[in-house]
């Protein structure tokens, strides 16, 4: 009733059609340029990551990292709907002593595309990459972005291969071609320089001066089939990583390797999972010693790997996997190594929920006692977490970390049980300074 009423007076003097059609311009300013006006004051002053050695450091004080997966945030973050997700899960991760933050900082072609196509950029979802890394800064959580997809998903390498195939300069047909055609060299390049030298709208920062951003990942599990030699995948970490190193001295830099030791390694047969491992076109120390590589990555995948093994086996190989390349850290790359993703599928035909946490607890204590020893196992990343109504963008691997008590209590202990060998660094101390004291 007295909507209505009021609605009749503002029509009988001319101003209800105004007034709608400027609350509607209001509206739409916000949905585009809302986050402008979003208060960042309250940031965290952060440091640049350094390397020394087998070791992280940030300001003089080694650094070991308790991280995670959300390869999501700025496909989220693209939609004001979806938007809150990201601050709810980076606020989650800071609440738990999680210091960085694994995600993609890709989207090439199809929805909530970065790159629609070589070169061209919507600046929407730019924005979304910048309110991903403003709102890291302000919950002081660090950011490990990766710049390509060996994968289809969100593009990939494929998608450079159509493009150059569509404009009729392609070489070849082959996903592979990526890593070999100049063409397709000249597209990622000009995408990793737009992304490096991008200026974040809310926080006025280059990318490659901001130390929100932890480290740069050339491509998300690189694998050339084609050649099982390893070459054409060394020559393009080669060039990508020095080009790289020419726009941004500042940030460090790894592949994105799975691991597997390639044909010429003499753990070839003794460390891998199985014998096609080495015919990928990768090799974890070949591809990681090159100076303008600054760490090494590895994936534990062991239920994805191996097909007639047990659990137990599987808990098995996985720590001789992860002992097995920090040696290599310490003895051949003298570089830190980051397990930068490692998960158990809950598709599993034996799985069961109590087996996950084993998993997470081995990865994890793999690494404590890395970290007690000086050795150049210097973190790990789980993959992956979601937050509530996600069940979309899950694959068996992904969890709520609140939802699963046991998962989240693990997590926030190896944060302590880390504080105690390096200390709390600036951006812990208010959040896990008083939990961890309390399971002391």
């Amino acid at each position: 009733m007295v909507k209505s009423s009021m609605s009749r007076m503002l029509a009988g003097n001319g101003l209800f059609y105004p007034i709608i059609g400027f609350a509607s311009f209001i509206a739409f300013l916000y949905l585009s340029f809302g986050d402008l006006w979003v208060n960042y004051s309250k940031e965290i002053n952060l440091s640049f990551v350094e390397r020394n050695g087998t070791q992280f450091f940030v300001d003089g004080k080694v650094f070991y990292i308790n991280g995670w997966n959300s390869y999501w945030l700025m496909d989220h973050a693209a939609d004001y709907n979806t938007r809150p997700r990201i601050r709810t899960m980076l606020q989650a991760g800071a609440k738990m002593g999680l210091t960085v933050c694994r995600t993609w900082a890709f989207n090439d072609a199809g929805y909530n595309a970065l790159q629609i196509s070589p070169g061209k950029f919507d600046e929407k979802v730019f924005r979304a990459l910048d309110h991903v890394i403003a709102e890291a800064r302000r919950n002081g959580i660090r950011l490990l972005l990766s710049l390509v997809n060996n994968l289809q998903a969100y593009g990939g390498k494929t998608q450079y291969v159509k493009w150059a195939w569509e404009e009729g300069v392609a070489l070849s047909s082959s996903n592979d071609s990526f890593f070999y055609d100049p063409s397709i060299r000249r597209y990622f390049k000009s995408y990793v320089k737009t992304v490096l030298t991008r200026r974040n709208i809310y926080t006025g920062i280059e990318y490659r001066d901001d130390p929100t951003i932890f480290a740069w990942e050339l491509i998300n599990e690189p694998r050339c089939m084609t050649d099982p030699s390893g070459d054409t995948l060394q020559d393009w970490i080669e060039e990508m990583s020095t080009f790289v190193k020419s726009i941004d001295r500042k940030h460090l830099l790894t592949v994105g390797l799975e691991g597997f030791y390639g044909p010429k390694s003499p753990k070839k047969t003794t460390a891998n999972p199985e014998i096609w491992a080495a015919d990928l076109g990768s090799d974890f120390v070949r591809n990681s010693i090159l100076s303008t590589v600054d760490f090494a990555s590895v994936h534990v995948y062991p239920d994805h790997w191996f097909h007639h093994k047990n659990f137990e086996e599987m808990l098995k190989f996985a720590a001789k996997w992860m002992l097995s390349h920090i040696e290599d850290g310490d003895k051949e790359l003298k570089k830190p190594v980051l397990f930068t993703e490692f998960g158990l599928s809950n598709d599993n035909d034996d799985f069961e929920p109590a087996q996950r946490d084993r998993f997470l607890k081995m990865v994890l204590d793999v690494l404590y006692k890395s970290a007690k020893r000086n050795k150049s196992g210097a973190g790990s990343f789980f993959w992956q977490f979601l937050v509530e109504k996600m069940e979309r963008f899950n694959d068996e691997y992904g969890v709520v970390p609140w939802e699963s008590p046991s998962t989240y209590r693990l997590i926030t202990e190896q944060s302590c049980r880390l504080a105690k060998v390096q200390g709390l660094h600036s951006t812990q101390i208010e959040n896990v300074k008083n939990f961890c004291a309390s399971r002391n």
